[in-house]
């Protein structure tokens, strides 16, 4: 019987668009026109925008080369697929951090330890290859760490507990060559966490209340470790003293190396974005260059600059593993404000807050708008900024402080209290200030450094503070910013999904990371989110049985994920791509023998009384009778597996 003639390609074409995505490509194992047909690029367009719901004026991606390549990537290379359960720590999982070439990572936890993972055992398993205990330091938790530069130096802060019950925090650096302590360092408010700023030399924080709402912030530089040459050498560093009002302080401190950034800017076209949203309003950004008025207010000055800056001096602690703690400062936590503002009248507050504000603008040095600029296209140098939270209005911390740190900054060499102010400069001015207008919970880098992506709870549209101590209500929604580096201003997009439930007093901080393509964040709705940066659309959801405080991508392999959370536990994510890469490598089994055809053989061999050379034939033949035959895997489809 004669077959008649096939459907036109467009038919066929037609056929397809009306069916789900699996179904093309098992429709295209059917013969060599369906298979042509199921991998036309207008199909996969159609595809694409219908199944991940995406404006259709957004573009591809520029570096994709196919629209079916680009939905595969973003369906079967996401880590979604949870592999291992690592529950070697007893308490809340607060961070993660990896080494910068993704050979380990280390964890914080409440239980006050701090770990180190191996990611590159044979099997693909992570095992737990160092543990090291804090509480003999007078640690109350272990709370952020992160990796220098060459992979050599681990910074390890956490929450120290100092007399009369105060919280403060401190710095530990551990050599990661025989996982000995370097140095401590103080650090306070224990919130600034603390950073690298290259493989030999960390920034902390200071804090000092000279009010009821006022404050100064300052910043050091401190050398990792002590060397022979360390005792002509100096091993701290002011940076930068920063003045605080309305109770604000100065938080979550990270540097960011700006490049020249002569690639493609990978965000695209969020206006049109924007358009498409569902009526959700956010005002624009607005960047203030340079004035006094548009920083943090300004502080009283207390008169004593000279012991202050000698008694800043002596915070720096150097101690090894087996030398005695030093007396902590006494309390500067926010409960001490909170006392401090019930006890004086709204009249005595309002008067310090202008008193505040007057002293700041005749002493604060002023701003050079040449140190941050817009770079255009091809123009600009490396910049490096400290990038930190801070606030002017309330002390919910709501605005990103900027201050590029030049290059003879970079070292602890020279005064030991910076670069020297006139009499009347006592306060350093705020390069760049970012106002978000909501409480912020996170923040984290791209790669590159030129994109800063920033968890926050948004505050009511057009509301007015009045009050410092009573900041707006926060929304449940958090919203996911996303800010330029190179050009100084906000994408107008803004990624939602994740939830939080605290409010403003007792709102916590969840770590956010950023790969080359994803960028994800934890949750206090007991899910970590993974969203595309181009598409800004959400990807995944990893749950967890309690709230999610961070998450972590490889540097090494972006479909590697980690998270960690309050149940104690810290989950592996990989992509099903990687999955399934992973059991076909895994060794199969051998074929059981055949026992009684090994037999007969062996019965055959034995009654055999021809000469040596039939022997040794025989039994070369029942030899390779009895060799296990390895099948070879079968050839995988031309589709994605995952999509069948």
């Amino acid at each position: 019987m004669e077959c008649g003639p096939a459907l036109p390609d467009s038919l066929v074409l037609e056929i397809f668009l009306h069916l789900p995505h699996d179904a093309v490509l098992s429709a295209g194992l059917a013969c060599r026109q369906w298979l042509a047909v199921s991998r036309d690029e207008f199909l996969w367009r159609e595809v694409f925008y219908s199944y991940y719901r995406i404006p259709r004026s957004v573009p591809r991606h520029p570096a994709s080369i196919s629209w079916y390549r680009e939905f595969k990537r973003l369906y079967d290379c996401i880590p979604c697929e949870e592999v291992q359960t690592l529950t070697e720590h007893h308490d809340q999982v607060l961070h993660l951090a990896f080494s910068h070439r993704g050979h380990r990572f280390s964890s914080c936890s409440k239980d006050c330890t701090i770990k180190l993972w191996d990611t590159e055992r044979p099997d693909g398993l992570i095992s737990l290859v160092h543990s090291s205990s804090m509480l003999h330091f007078n640690w109350a938790y272990t709370q952020f760490s992160q990796f220098n530069a060459d992979d050599s130096l681990l910074l390890v802060s956490g929450v120290y507990l100092g007399p009369h019950q105060s919280s403060s925090g401190e710095i530990a650096v551990i050599s990661l060559d025989n996982y000995t302590l370097l140095s401590r360092v103080r650090n306070k408010p224990y919130d600034v966490f603390g950073c690298w700023l290259n493989e030999s030399h960390l920034i902390s924080g200071n804090l000092h209340w000279i009010g009821n709402m006022t404050s100064r912030s300052v910043f050091w530089l401190n050398k990792a470790f002590q060397d022979v040459e360390s005792e002509n050498v100096n091993v701290v560093k002011r940076l930068f003293k920063i003045q605080n009002v309305n109770a604000s302080t100065v938080r979550t401190v990270m540097v960011a190396h700006c490049r020249r950034h002569d690639n493609p800017d990978l965000l695209l076209d969020y206006e049109a974005q924007a358009r498409a949203r569902d009526g959700s309003q956010h005002r624009t950004l607005r960047f203030d260059l340079g004035g006094t008025d548009s920083e943090e207010g300004s502080e009283e000055e207390d008169g004593s600059s000279g012991r202050d800056d000698g008694e800043e001096g002596e915070r720096l602690r150097r101690q090894g593993p087996s030398a005695v703690r030093l007396p902590q400062a006494t309390s500067s936590g926010f409960g001490q404000v909170l006392q401090g503002c019930r006890s004086a009248g709204s009249a005595e507050l309002e008067i310090e807050a202008k008193v505040a504000r007057m002293m700041g603008r005749a002493h604060t040095k002023a701003p050079d708008p040449s140190l941050i600029t817009p770079s255009g296209p091809g123009e600009g140098e490396d910049k490096t900024y400290l990038l930190f939270t801070t606030g002017s209005l309330t002390y919910s911390p709501h605005q990103i402080g900027m201050k590029r740190i030049m290059p003879d900054q970079m070292t602890t060499s020279g005064p030991v209290l910076g670069e020297e102010r006139s009499s009347g400069e006592f306060f350093d001015s705020l390069d760049h200030v970012i106002d978000i207008h909501g409480h912020i919970i996170g923040m984290g880098l791209s790669p590159d450094h030129r994109y800063l992506y920033v968890n926050s709870r948004a505050w009511p549209a057009g509301c007015v503070i009045s009050d410092p101590m009573s900041p707006p209500p926060i929304a449940e929604e958090i919203d996911l910013h996303v800010i330029d580096l190179k050009n100084l201003r906000e994408e107008k997009m803004i990624l939602r999904s994740h939830k939080a439930y605290t409010p403003n007093d007792e709102c916590f901080f969840i770590f956010l990371d950023v790969s080359r393509d994803f960028v994800a964040s934890g949750a206090e709705d007991k899910h970590g989110y993974i969203w595309d940066r181009h598409y800004n659309i959400c990807l995944a959801r990893l749950a967890h049985q309690d709230v999610v405080n961070c998450v972590a991508f490889s540097p090494a392999d972006q479909e590697l994920l980690l998270s960690a959370s309050d149940d104690s536990s810290i989950k592996v994510w990989r992509s099903p791509r990687m999955v399934r890469l992973a059991q076909s490598a895994a060794p199969r089994p051998p074929r059981p023998r055949n026992l009684l055809a090994s037999l007969l053989n062996r019965t055959k061999a034995a009654a055999t009384t021809t000469t040596a050379t039939a022997t040794t034939t025989a039994a070369a033949t029942e030899e390779e009778e009895e060799t296990p035959h390895h099948h070879r895997p079968p050839p995988p489809l031309s589709g994605v597996s995952r999509y069948t």
